[in-house]
């Protein structure tokens, strides 16, 4: 029972265990470090609801506890608001923002509680060699060691040895974009609201600052740098921080200046992500971050779109095509969202006069930073896998609902046939398909009735006879859905099909691509069922 080897104890690394053992796989957790982590307020990351809440449902509780919400989105260009949007609550879903020595530490925390995970720490790797079997390799430091498994992820960052070993290239762009960074606590005149300011009319403004709440009165402010400028000393980022809250405010209010930095994007694309039983993921495997995009976010991706897939064949006997996938869809969706970068920074951070006084040309601006930052558009929004080999062919039966196919299902309530109702994000990541059927009513009916009326019967029979296992929900309604609609949902929440009523040959045919087709090799007797 080889368990998988994942190399680097980063958010993507540990995450990607976590996300195993949830679906019964156990992995080995090779950390070249101690252990800790230096605390950085300044280092924040921003996650998407989605993957915030995949996050969670691993375990982590200082997503919960230790991240802030953004009550709203302000755009501002020199003194004038250009636009505000409400969020949470009160209008569209709302990022997670949190430190990322906060996030790592709740994943540490989960880690730490689930027996089938092992952090092996001061752990070097390497050499690297692969058979038909498995997967060898070698770490040097305090307990120098060969180690062995079924599949091996590197997780080990920009610099990762995996993929150095494995021979793969890292073509890209390097200082795509440069920022100096503060974290400090004050009160700004937005309490919980993120605020884009462009062109900002103060000396030291630069072309674009950003500012971010955090829990307890911190703030993340950034500000655009020259691609390739003199370095910021310690007093001139202090008299950034000065200027803006003066801007802002009025005068400089009372600030606690916590911590600071200068970092600089790049925008990396490995030219593959699996090689036989060896994948890449997270910085490993890409960077970027320029206009609000999030390379984390996207490692987290990255690390659920794999998770399940491993765990299928690491239960079930190997499918190429389910493997393949992985690097089909993540890379392809990384090469998007980097192509839509690239082809808007020249229009953004280009000079001249027809970026800025072309008609409707800041509010077009504005709206392309936004969906960087929010997760919208070409820059942000989540992934949509329209052209995965894992989808299924076209039936006449296929129904258009308000999910495309291929892209993240929407966080419905449900019901299981047991009577458990809950949002439909947490019966996600538990190495099953979800069976979801369209049913007014329901809520209000005793369980004894629905269960054994209309369609339910048969649907019930259709998922019990599905070559894997899956598990039945109804709900009330989904967007764009009629009753009786059926939808099947792959275990990372991105829709497979969606059906006009009970359809058992044309769903099973779906669930069939899902999985990638029959296994290729003979299923070992580790375990019947995914648990």
């Amino acid at each position: 029972m080889d368990p998988v080897i994942v190399v680097g104890a980063g958010p993507v690394g540990l995450a990607l265990s976590l996300a195993l053992a949830a679906q019964g796989v156990p992995s080995v957790v090779l950390d070249e470090g101690r252990g800790k982590d230096e605390p950085r307020p300044a280092r924040t990351v921003v996650l998407r609801p989605d993957t915030a809440a995949m996050v969670e449902r691993l375990g982590c509780a200082t997503v919960r506890d230790e991240g802030a919400r953004w009550a709203g989105w302000r755009s501002m260009r020199r003194k004038q608001d250009v636009r505000q949007l409400a969020l949470g609550d009160a209008g569209a879903p709302a990022p997670l923002h949190i430190p990322q020595h906060a996030l790592t530490r709740g994943l540490r925390n989960a880690v730490a509680g689930q027996p089938l995970v092992r952090i092996v720490t001061d752990s070097r790797l390497d050499s690297l060699e692969q058979d038909a079997g498995g997967i060898s390799v070698h770490t040097r430091g305090t307990g120098a060691t060969w180690w062995r498994g079924s599949y091996l992820v590197g997780c080990d960052g920009a610099r990762s040895t995996v993929r150095k070993l494995l021979g793969i290239r890292f073509p890209g762009r390097t200082a795509v974009e440069r920022h100096a960074v503060a974290a400090l606590r004050t009160e700004l005149p937005w309490p919980d609201e993120a605020l884009l300011h462009r062109q900002p009319p103060w000396r030291t403004g630069g072309d674009e600052v950003t500012a971010r709440p955090l829990p307890d009165g911190v703030w993340r402010l950034d500000w655009l740098l020259p691609p390739r400028g003199e370095l910021v000393t310690p007093d001139a980022l202090v008299a950034r921080v000065r200027d803006t809250l003066a801007g802002w405010c009025g005068g400089t209010p009372p600030y606690e200046l916590i911590d600071t930095g200068v970092y600089t994007l790049h925008h990396r694309l490995a030219r593959r992500w699996r090689v036989d039983r060896a994948f890449l993921a997270g910085d490993a495997a890409h960077l970027l971050g320029a206009l609000g995009t999030q390379g984390l976010d996207e490692g987290l991706r990255d690390a659920d779109n794999l998770a399940w897939k491993l765990a299928h064949t690491w239960h079930h006997g190997v499918s190429e095509p389910l493997l393949d996938s992985y690097q089909a869809e993540r890379r392809a969706a990384v090469a998007a969202r980097l192509r839509a970068a690239d082809q808007s920074l020249p229009i953004l951070r280009g000079a001249g006069a027809l970026r800025t006084y072309l008609p409707g040309a800041a509010r077009g601006h504005d709206i392309l930073l936004t969906d960087g930052h929010l997760g919208h558009g070409p820059l942000g929004a989540p992934p949509v896998y329209t052209h995965s080999p894992l989808a299924p062919e076209y039936a006449p039966s296929q129904t258009l609902v308000g999910t495309e196919a291929g892209a993240p299902v929407a966080d419905v309530r449900v019901t299981a046939p047991d009577g458990t109702s809950a949002r439909l994000r947490d019966r996600l990541g538990q190495g099953r398909l979800l069976v979801m059927l369209v049913a007014p009513g329901t809520g209000v009916w005793d369980r004894r009735h629905w269960v054994s009326a209309g369609v339910m019967p048969r649907l019930a029979a259709a998922v019990t006879a599905l070559p894997v296992r899956a598990e039945l929900l109804v709900t009330e309604s989904y967007p764009g859905a009629t009753a009786h609609t059926v939808l099947l949902v792959r275990p990372d929440g991105h829709l497979v099909a969606s059906f006009t009523g009970v359809r058992p040959a044309e769903l099973y045919s779906a669930a069939d691509a899902a999985r990638g087709g029959s296994p290729s090799a003979v299923r070992s007797d580790r375990t019947a069922d995914i648990n």
